[in-house]
C-alpha cells in the first residue's frame, strides 16, 4: 500500500511539474484570442506607421485576430515605447520599434525606462537604406569627391535632417565621425525637400522612399546609399562602405513586447513574422517601400538591438547631441 501511495505521489508530483509547461504551450496555441494592439510612436503616414500596417495586416490574416495599429506619437517615439512597456505582459500590446529607439537610449538621459531591460524583443521586420543625395548644382558625383570638397570647404556645406536623433541626422553624424568632414546640420520640423531642391541646403542622407521620385526625374543626384550593400531600389548607386570601410546606417524596424511576456508567445510571434517575411506577397509590398526583410531569431534580435544601442551611443556622444 505504501509503495502504491508513493508511486501515486510521484506521479502526481511529476504531473504538477509538467502542468506549467503544458499551460504555457496551451496559452501560446490559443494566442491570440482577441485583438492585439500594435503601438506606433509616430503619426499616421510616417514610415514606421506604413511598415507597421503592412506587418499588422499580414499578422491579422495569418493568426486570425486583428492586429490594430495605434498611433502614439510624441517625445521622438518615447511616448509610444513607454505605452508598450507599461502595458500588461500578455502579448496583446506590442511596439513597432525602430532604430530611433536604439538612438534614444543614449540621446535621452531622463527616460523612465531602459529599453533593452524593459522589453522583450520579438522579431526584426525590415531594413532600408538612406541615400546620400546632393543638389545637382554641386560638382559632387562620388563619395571621394564629397570628402575632398568638404575638407577643402569646411563648414560651407549644409545637410538637412528631420531633427536631432532622426535617421538622416544619425547617418550624417556617423559619416562625419568616420571621415572627419565638417558639414553643418540644419534640422527641420517638416520634410526638407523644398529647400534641398532650391539649394538652400546642399545635401541630405534621406530615406530612399521619401526621395526616389526626385532622384529618378533628375532633380536630385544620388551619390551613395548608407547600407552595406547596394539597394535594389537604386541600381547602380554604390554603398558608402565601398569608400568608407565599415560605414553602415540602416533604418530598421521590428517588434517588441513588454518584458516578462511569455516566452512561448514571443517565440510564436517570431516564427510567424519570419514566415511572413518569406511570403512573396509581403516581400513585394516591402520592396515597394524600398525595404527588404530583416528576419532574426529572438536571441539574435536582442543582440542586434544591444549592438545598435552601443553603436549609436558613440555617435551621440561624438556629436554632443542633446534632445530638441
Amino acid at each position: 500500500m505504501m509503495i502504491l501511495r508513493r508511486r501515486e505521489f510521484l506521479g502526481f508530483a511529476a504531473g504538477a511539474v509538467a502542468l506549467p509547461a503544458v499551460s504555457r504551450r496551451a496559452r501560446a496555441d490559443a494566442y491570440p484570442s482577441h485583438p492585439v494592439r500594435l503601438i506606433v510612436g509616430f503619426p499616421a503616414g510616417a514610415a514606421t506607421d506604413v511598415v507597421a500596417r503592412v506587418i499588422a495586416d499580414a499578422l491579422s490574416k495569418k493568426l486570425g485576430q486583428p492586429f490594430v495599429v495605434e498611433n502614439r506619437p510624441g517625445g521622438a517615439s518615447n511616448v509610444g515605447a513607454e505605452t508598450m512597456i507599461r502595458a500588461a505582459p500578455d502579448g496583446y500590446t506590442l511596439l513597432a520599434m525602430t532604430v530611433t529607439n536604439a538612438v534614444n537610449a543614449t540621446l535621452y538621459t531622463d527616460l523612465r525606462f531602459d529599453f533593452l531591460r524593459d522589453t522583450a524583443p520579438i522579431a526584426g521586420t525590415i531594413r532600408s537604406a538612406n541615400v546620400l543625395e546632393f543638389n545637382p548644382t554641386l560638382p559632387i558625383k562620388t563619395v571621394p569627391e564629397f570628402i575632398a570638397y568638404a575638407k577643402a570647404n569646411p563648414g560651407k556645406l549644409n545637410y538637412a535632417s528631420l531633427g536631432i536623433g532622426t535617421a538622416p541626422n544619425m547617418a550624417a553624424e556617423l559619416f562625419k565621425m568616420m571621415t572627419g568632414v565638417d558639414i553643418v546640420h540644419v534640422p527641420y520640423k517638416s520634410f526638407y525637400m523644398p529647400d534641398l531642391l532650391s539649394n538652400q541646403v546642399q545635401l541630405a542622407f534621406t530615406p530612399i522612399p521619401l526621395t526616389i521620385g526626385v532622384i529618378r526625374d533628375g532633380r536630385m543626384r544620388a551619390v551613395a546609399v548608407t547600407s552595406a550593400t547596394p539597394s535594389d531600389a537604386l541600381p547602380g548607386i554604390p554603398p558608402i562602405a565601398q569608400f568608407v570601410p565599415g560605414y553602415e546606417a540602416n533604418i530598421w524596424h521590428g517588434l517588441a513586447a513588454p518584458k516578462s511576456t511569455p516566452v512561448a508567445i514571443v517565440d510564436k510571434l517570431n516564427a510567424t513574422v519570419n514566415g511572413l517575411l518569406a511570403d512573396p506577397a509581403v516581400k513585394d509590398k516591402l520592396a515597394n517601400l524600398g525595404a527588404e526583410p530583416m528576419p532574426f531569431g529572438v536571441a539574435d534580435y536582442r543582440k542586434f538591438i544591444a549592438d545598435e544601442i552601443g553603436k549609436w551611443s558613440k555617435v551621440v556622444n561624438f556629436a554632443g547631441m542633446k534632445p530638441e
